[in-house]
């Protein structure tokens, strides 16, 4: 039975218990991969029960937001926030707030409390008031005082015409959870919305001021009537369907009979094709290791030949011993009749002593055997329903502080039943249902290398080719273009979703041309963030079209803001504007002084590159110098920027490659935003992760 079951997101209930062993367990393999892994069982993963007291102001406190145990402000050790759900196996993010955000399900606490009734009513509860031997069995459980009473001790402690007489009283019982729900995020908060969004109860701070801000929400009241109107017709449906469903548990039951006889056959045909091959190759090695051995026979019978001719040469032995003997024959006749045919085989080992070479050859080079093609087939060796290694998109592909990992399969790839993505910094891997994944928590400035495969009845596909990101240096910053503050709607049009801005040189540019006097160029149409940075540090990526005629972007204080918004000109000098972009002499002694704003200028597939200064520097060679040329780079695809408000310095980034480009000083007195001017003919577009938690707002 649950204890204290607390209410996940994805629906499944886990006790509060079970949620930090569970948290403990992964929090010591994330940093201890080594050591001995803590069961639940074991003494330092068990955690005591708390009172239902303790426990109501823990998960409603932020002081329990147990995203890994052990953990410190300022760790390097990561934090863990993700546990498997019992239920469904699905990876949980908990967040920040740890068990805290977590609801406690009421309902399934009165459903078990049910049940322990049942399974106890031989044993009755005693009055908590009453003092051994004179206790009494409780007849009533006051919820306010959360203490069970007999008759004399409830009048006693509850007299008629006093507050205490108002209290809520139940049958004899030893769980007194709290009459009200309360907020997880404003403990001192009841619940009285439900949140059609996030699809939880929330209070009315939540939807004033707190993360529910622009969400809808509905009364407590109209939610009840709702959700119990649908899940009564629910239980009536499958109530109705009972034939059906038994149908379907018999066919469920054949399935898996049939399941288990087809994979015993299964397994049968697998090892007889292996026996085939067993024996194939036992046969094989069997007639080469002859072939060896036969070889190796005949030359050591060669070899061996050769030294006894060779012995026969030596003093007093063989072929010489013979010819010394003869020498010793003193009939002529006799001598002349032997010595003629000895003299022969004298001098053919003379012969052989003087070219020597031996009867055979004692290396086996003819007999090295490769077997790396034959090791590579049998490692591919794999069924016929194995599916093909997927590919990883890299146009799709995101990494920031989490990367988003997209891959493609075949065209003619069969359904699978998931995929394995593993990136090698701590050898993690995720389990994914689908095309694509999210990592989190990645280091900053740091290189991962991700590879992913797929499983289809329990057969992996070899993997991916490894591909490797570099993560930004800081954590991605989300926000909209904003169509409030100083956006040009006659020369600036903003798609729907305020992720892409295009500036049109219609009609309105050409009039404001006409008015332009000899020497001036048309103003730059800004269109910033709609939300700014008054601490740390952040970064953001966004893709500038080739065709683009003119378009600045960088960062820039509220209070040049201001002076560009609510003092606008029809024209503008490239000496008055201090990043115009021309090499006036005015315009680089302002350029030296630390301004409210930085602006780098790209175009027509260009990329320009400031005049280096004393608060600024470049990654080009000879980028400082005085040739326009050197300071003249490719367009990026896509251009990052990344601003460090503390230290007040910009930086500007290629975010495929994670090069710094250009970085300087910049004046972070106010508020600054992301800020973008466009002149002529131009489209800028942000990256769909730095504008996907704001469009979920």
């Amino acid at each position: 039975l649950f204890t204290h079951p607390l209410i996940l997101p994805c629906q499944h209930s886990i006790c509060h218990k079970c949620v930090r062993e569970l948290l403990m367990l992964n929090h010591e393999d994330s940093f201890d991969a080594g050591s001995e892994c803590s069961m639940p069982g074991s003494p330092r993963s068990r955690v005591p029960s708390p009172s239902m007291e303790r426990l109501d102001r823990l998960v409603r406190s932020g002081g329990c937001s147990i995203s890994s145990p052990g953990w410190r402000r300022g760790s390097v050790t990561p934090r863990v926030t993700t546990i498997p759900c019992p239920g469904c196996q699905h990876d949980i993010d908990l967040g920040e707030r740890g068990i805290s955000m977590l609801f406690r399900n009421f309902t399934l606490e009165s459903i078990v409390e049910r049940y322990r009734q049942a399974a106890r009513a031989a044993i009755a509860i005693m009055c908590n008031i009453c003092k051994p031997p004179q206790q009494q069995e409780a007849t009533k459980s006051c919820m306010d005082c959360k203490a069970s009473y007999c008759n004399e001790c409830f009048k006693l402690h509850h007299p008629w015409g006093t507050p205490k007489a108002q209290h809520e009283y139940v049958g004899p019982t030893t769980n007194f959870r709290p009459k009200v729900l309360m907020c997880p995020e404003h403990e001192m908060e009841k619940v009285n919305m439900y949140c059609e969004v996030c699809r939880r109860p929330v209070c009315h701070l939540c939807k004033l001021g707190g993360s529910h801000a622009n969400h809808k929400v509905t009364s407590m009241s109209s939610a009840y009537k709702i959700l119990k109107e649908k899940l009564a017709k629910s239980i009536h449906y499958l109530i109705s369907k009972e034939d059906r469903v038994r149908t379907q548990i018999t066919e469920l039951e054949l399935l898996i009979s049939q399941t288990e006889e087809n994979g015993q056959l299964a397994e049968r045909r697998a090892n007889e094709h292996f026996e085939r091959l067993f024996e194939t190759l036992q046969e094989r090695k069997s007639e080469m290791l002859r072939s060896i051995e036969q070889s190796r026979n005949r030359r050591l019978d060669q070899l061996k030949t050769q030294v006894e001719e060779y012995q026969g040469m030596l003093e007093n032995s063989g072929l010489v011993g013979y010819a010394q003997e003869v020498l010793k024959e003193t009939d002529q006749s006799c001598f002349v009749q032997t010595a003629k045919q000895l003299h022969v085989r004298i001098q053919k080992a003379t012969e052989s002593l003087r070219t020597f070479h031996p009867a055979a050859d004692p290396c086996f080079d003819e007999f090295v055997l490769d077997t790396s093609r034959e090791e590579t087939l049998i490692k591919e060796m794999c069924f016929g329903g194995v599916p093909d290694p997927p590919l990883i998109d890299l146009s799709n592909s995101r990494v920031y502080n989490e990367a988003s990992i997209w891959w493609r399969l075949s065209e003619d790839h069969l359904p699978t039943d998931h995929h394995v993505l593993e990136y090698r910094r701590w050898l993690y891997d995720y389990k994914v249902y689908g095309p694509s994944a999210v990592v989190f928590d990645l280091d900053p400035d740091s290189l991962y290398s991700f590879r992913v495969r797929s499983c289809r009845n329990s057969m992996f596909s070899p993997y991916s080719p490894e591909v490797t990101f570099h993560t930004p240096p800081a954590p991605a910053f989300g926000f909209l273009f904003s169509d409030k503050c100083g956006f040009s709607t006659e020369r600036l049009i903003l798609n729907k979703r305020r992720d892409t801005v295009e500036s049109v040189a219609g009609m309105a540019f050409l009039l404001a041309a006409e008015r332009v006097q000899t020497g001036s160029y048309i103003g730059l149409d800004y269109i910033i963030g709609d939300t700014g940075i008054s601490q740390g540090r952040f970064y953001w990526a966004f893709k500038v079209e080739p065709y683009s005629y003119m378009v600045k972007v960088g960062v820039a204080s509220d209070s040049k803001l201001l002076e560009w918004f609510h003092n606008p000109r029809g024209t503008s000098s490239p000496r008055y504007d201090h990043d115009s972009g021309h090499d006036s002499g005015s315009e680089d002694t302002c350029y030296e002084l630390s301004q409210p704003f930085t602006l780098l200028t790209m175009g027509m597939g260009k990329l320009f590159i400031p005049k280096a200064s004393p608060s600024s520097s470049v990654s080009t060679a000879n980028a400082s110098s005085g040739d326009p040329g050197n300071r003249v780079l490719p367009m990026p695809q896509r251009l990052g920027v990344c601003l460090d408000y503390d230290a007040c310095r910009v930086y500007f980034y290629d975010a495929d490659t994670m090069r710094c480009l250009y970085e300087r000083q910049v004046d972070c007195s106010g508020t600054m935003y992301p800020a973008f001017g466009l002149m002529g003919s131009g489209k800028v577009q942000l990256e769909e992760f730095i504008t996907a938690k704001r469009l979920t707002f």
